[in-house]
């Protein structure tokens, strides 16, 4: 089930229950007209972040709790339990279960759906992926055309080469929220935990970037360079000498 009525309305106020019991017709009705128009009836859904797990956040909305499969990346940015929350959402309906899939932002649907588009991955894996690479380092790598180092983000593997067809130069994210990174003392950090989420050991990652860095600083064309570029730039060249 893709939402819940929470039971403390049947033993309280009865007028509360009733408007919460009026409110789940309505979703229901509204989740099967969206089902029979491809799941596009609903953009997004604000609420009260009630818990955030492992590619899961439930969101309460006038008494209904929805369950939402979400990317870890998008969990990251949503605030802590207790705090309002918007997902922009996507309802995946089957023969046999109704599944709603949420996002952070309406370009990380657009993600998305642009993985939905590459043969062999399906939503499932769609988050699997954005669970373990942003979307911003997911387009460097794609525009980096190193399939080796493509098909070592979990969920991509021998698809590798069929993503790099369907989706190079395609991705337009600018307008993507950056997820929350750990604490480091690099100032690409985002860099260093791009390529730890993809399983490089974290120290050699940091390694590689200072060499990478002594390098490039003494180029006065990496100086003109704007901080995104800058970034984008180290990214690339760390995959290739990460992947070696």
């Amino acid at each position: 089930m893709i939402f819940s009525i929470k039971r403390d309305f049947e033993t309280s106020v009865p007028a509360l229950f009733t408007t919460a019991k009026k409110a789940a017709i309505v979703c229901i009705s509204l989740i099967r007209k969206s089902a029979k128009n491809g799941g596009e009836m609903f953009n997004s859904l604000s609420g009260i972040i009630t818990e955030k797990g492992n590619q899961r956040v439930f969101l309460e909305t006038n008494g209904i709790e929805w369950d939402i499969a979400v990317p870890s990346t998008s969990i990251d940015a949503l605030g802590a339990a207790g705090e309002q929350g918007r997902l922009f959402v996507w309802l995946q309906h089957t023969d046999s279960a109704m599944n709603l899939y949420g996002f952070s932002s309406a370009k990380e649907r657009e993600l998305f759906f642009e993985l939905l588009k590459v043969d062999g991955i399906g939503p499932k894996g769609a988050l699997k992926i954005m669970s373990n690479i942003t979307a911003a380092s997911l387009s460097a790598l794609l525009e980096s055309g190193d399939v080796a180092a493509l098909s070592k983000v979990p969920g991509v593997g021998k698809k590798a080469s069929k993503m790099l067809l369907s989706l190079k130069g395609k991705l337009q994210l600018d307008a993507l929220p950056a997820a929350k990174s750990a604490k480091s003392s690099s100032p690409y950090a985002a860099v260093i935990d791009s390529l730890s989420d993809m399983g490089y050991d974290k120290r050699d990652a940091e390694a590689v970037i200072e060499r990478l860095l002594k390098e490039l600083q003494a180029s006065e064309d990496f100086d003109r360079m704007l901080p995104t570029q800058k970034e984008d730039l180290l990214f690339k060249r760390s995959i290739v000498e990460m992947a070696r």
